[in-house]
């Protein structure tokens, strides 16, 4: 039998070759490392990887197989996937099929058999940059321009390709106790869980809504999810986010996060790599506590940028330093940088989504006189 062969190539002219898996063509994007053990369906299913390679630290790669449930989008968005053993078998009473064939059914290009500590090595040294799976033409010398033709993820507002076209409402299955709306740059279906799972009814809104369509709603809150892309390119999302700040509890979730930090007038930049896995310590700056979260971002906030007097800054990253989560009581806003839904995990900080909870209980506009 031939063995096939493909080649990822990044910007700086460095190849890596492999063998294909999943679909078969090429793939073009920002190549990031994911450093979680588990949960890979999870990640290549998540919307914030939109315009996206991802390549597995872990060294073994599907061997549970695949589960409708653990779906975080109903069609994945990343660009392409890169591991270093795909695992053979899929050993799981949930699983209704092979990893492989999940990437096959959903178009996803992806490579095995590539030295991913290498690469994960080259990406720490060199940075993230553009990069492409090929896996049907090898010339690397062609690849190479086409990569180097591709856009950037800097400027890049990428939450019209993963934003729900139409309104929709995801609803508790206990006994309703709030309401709230969800303007959704590329939601998890994590997040929405999270909520429901909370009592908490949730108003799905398109990424480019007004807040008129949010107050026209009568929602007891608001949430601003994650989602892919450059937050300071989401211009709709600020413009909306600063209208809405302290008329409302407002809950920001990664992307959600870094829009709400705009909104008050902060800046974000570009980080090196950025932080992508299910290990990531952070610092309550609050109480001390620690917990291990799971987190996806390739931007971060520049703390001395947020207004003196009116936020506090909440969480930091025990890795390197950077600003992980600030509030503002009096206004009802809660914002991190970190996943609080896991999915995959660890679920250390699901307390975000109660102490959500607890503000849309608690909170009214008078409470800031």
């Amino acid at each position: 039998m031939e063995h096939r062969q493909a080649i990822v190539v990044l910007e700086d002219g460095r190849v890596f070759r492999g063998s294909p898996m999943g679909a078969v063509g090429e793939a073009l994007g920002e190549v990031v490392f994911n450093t979680s053990m588990t949960g890979y369906q999870e990640i290549v299913s998540d919307p914030s990887y939109c315009g996206q390679i991802v390549a597995f630290t872990s060294v073994q790669i599907g061997n549970y197989g695949v589960c409708d449930d653990d779906d975080q989008a109903p069609w994945p968005s990343l660009s392409g996937v890169i591991v270093r053993e795909l695992s053979a078998i899929d050993s799981s009473y949930r699983s209704l099929g092979t990893f492989d064939e999940w990437l096959q059914k959903r178009g996803i290009i992806g490579i095995t058999e590539v030295d991913t500590r290498a690469l994960t090595r080259h990406i720490r040294e060199q940075g993230a940059m553009r990069a492409g799976i090929f896996s049907r033409d090898h010339s690397s010398d062609k690849a190479l321009e086409k990569v180097l033709a591709s856009p950037a993820l800097s400027g890049r507002d990428l939450t019209g390709r993963v934003t729900t076209k139409e309104p929709y409402v995801f609803v508790p299955k206990t006994n309703k106790y709030k309401r709230v709306a969800l303007v959704d740059f590329g939601v998890k279906r994590g997040i929405l869980r999270s909520l429901t799972g909370r009592g908490i009814e949730v108003e799905v809104l398109p990424a480019g809504s007004a807040p008129e369509a949010v107050l026209g709603l009568g929602v007891d809150g608001l949430v601003l999810s994650n989602g892919p892309g450059d937050p300071a390119a989401v211009e709709t999302g600020i413009q909306t986010a600063a209208q809405l700040i302290g008329r409302l509890p407002v809950l920001g979730i990664c992307l959600g996060y870094q829009i709400l930090a705009l909104a008050m007038g902060a800046k974000t930049y570009k980080m090196r790599f950025g932080h992508h896995g299910g290990n990531h310590p952070v610092r309550n700056e609050l109480n001390g506590q620690v917990w291990i979260t799971a987190q996806n971002h390739g931007f971060a906030v520049d703390p001395k940028s947020l207004p003196p007097g009116k936020v506090e800054l909440t969480h930091t990253s025990l890795y390197d330093g950077t600003l992980e989560g600030f509030s503002a009581p009096e206004l009802g806003l809660i914002a991190v940088q970190f996943h609080p839904e896991g999915c995959p995990g660890p679920s250390d900080a699901a307390a975000v989504f109660d102490r959500f909870s607890d503000t849309l209980e608690h909170w009214s506009p008078h409470a800031q006189a």
